[in-house]
């Protein structure tokens, strides 16, 4: 009887480890997709930097013609 419980025991931290090593798994994916959500809003706010001083350049030198 002992033997039974141990073994069905057994078998149940064989399927614990197999979720485990599956939800470690989501868990590396889940960290490699925000690393790259990151780099592609660090991209994203460059760009919106980039226009931002393009506008103001442009409004500097429209005011300095006026002028």
């Amino acid at each position: 009887m002992i033997a039974q419980e141990l073994s069905a025991l057994a078998h149940k931290l064989d399927e614990i480890e197999k979720r485990l090593a599956a939800v470690e798994n989501v868990n590396t994916r889940l960290e490699e997709a925000a690393l790259t959500t990151a780099r592609a809003m660090e991209e994203i706010s460059s760009h919106w930097d980039a226009v931002y001083e393009a506008m103001r350049r442009r409004d500097e030198s429209q005011q300095a013609a006026e002028h």
